[in-house]
């Protein structure tokens, strides 16, 4: 695979260092860096916490100034529309304090912004370990974020697994919105296998449709990697969303495949009814069930224990 990569150098912009303090120019907070989080198409993360206190945050340093700003406007509009929604439902978005403030270095002029610390494991690497039956409460959870989006008038635009992260107990949530963007613009960052447009399966401007199709893509990859890897292999002129569908009818979970196909061919009318339906046909067949515990040794011994005492008792009683 490869990204839609960043025109933009980085010699501007080197490497920090653990220990290191980022000191903003205008309002005046320190961070200090903890350790490199990733590399993205348009900036790197580290993660860091305000100097003097304990809580970690993301701090993203932008190669390229429009580029970060306009994840900047993406992420603040999606925030004031999602306190909004939370004030006329009185519930508690993951979201609302995602964005913390942007600022630029007082040495080096840099941008940057600070975010909520999303912590996990990302995706792909939780289902390995986890299993597959997890792929149905994670996926309602990343199509009730997409939700979110789509309502406040944004696509996500670069969904792949190592986008998505995953906290020990299954709570998916989204990061790295640098391919985030208004619906009905063009799509400004993908991943080939992910994007329609790579498959000849429609275009790349951003609408609900096309983060169903990476999302479809996305389950198709956790589950059959090698077949959408063979797919790909084929010429640019030949390579169409048919392919995609085969892989999907080829899944054991009928269900799935059935939602997927009918995502593959943008059959949904929103993100909202392609929710629905995976909450009733996708998530209650896959949904996760907890092994019951095993009963510690201890306990059985405690409890055999017991039953020789009281039997003992009973006997004592009887007989003296």
């Amino acid at each position: 695979m490869k990204e839609k990569g960043c025109l933009v150098g980085t010699s501007s912009n080197p490497p920090r260092s653990p220990g290191e303090v980022i000191v903003g120019k205008w309002r005046g907070n320190r961070y200090v860096v903890n350790r490199l989080l990733g590399k993205g198409a348009n900036g790197t993360v580290y993660l860091v916490n305000r100097q003097g206190r304990r809580e970690k945050y993301a701090l993203k340093i932008g190669y390229d100034m429009l580029d970060l700003q306009s994840e900047i406007n993406v992420l603040t509009s999606l925030q004031s529309c999602r306190v909004r929604r939370d004030q006329r439902t009185r519930g508690a978005s993951p979201m609302s304090a995602y964005f913390l403030e942007a600022d630029d270095a007082s040495e080096g002029g840099f941008p940057f912004y600070v975010m909520r610390y999303v912590q996990g494991t990302p995706l792909h690497y939780f289902l390995s370990r986890k299993g597959s039956s997890w792929l149905g409460l994670i996926g309602l959870q990343l199509l009730d974020r997409l939700c979110g989006l789509h309502e406040c008038g944004f696509i996500f635009g670069d969904l792949k697994p190592e986008n998505v992260m995953v906290s020990e107990y299954g709570i998916a949530e989204l990061i790295d919105f640098g391919g985030a963007g208004p619906i009905s613009r063009s799509v400004k960052q993908f991943t080939e296998w992910h994007d329609r447009g790579y498959w000849n399966a429609g275009s790349r401007i951003g609408d609900e449709s096309y983060d169903l199709f990476a999302f479809a893509v996305l389950c198709l990859r956790l589950l059959d990697e090698a077949g959408l890897q063979n797919a790909s292999r084929q010429l640019p002129q030949t390579r169409s969303g048919d392919d995609l569908i085969k892989l999907a009818a080829q899944l054991p979970d009928k269900k799935l495949a059935s939602w997927l196909r009918l995502a593959l061919k943008g059959g949904f009318s929103t993100s909202a009814e392609a929710r629905d339906m995976w909450k009733r046909h996708v998530y209650t067949s896959r949904h996760y069930k907890p092994e019951p515990m095993a009963t510690p040794g201890w306990l059985t011994g405690a409890f055999a224990l017991s039953l020789c005492l009281l039997a003992f008792t009973v006997y004592w009683i009887y007989h003296f």
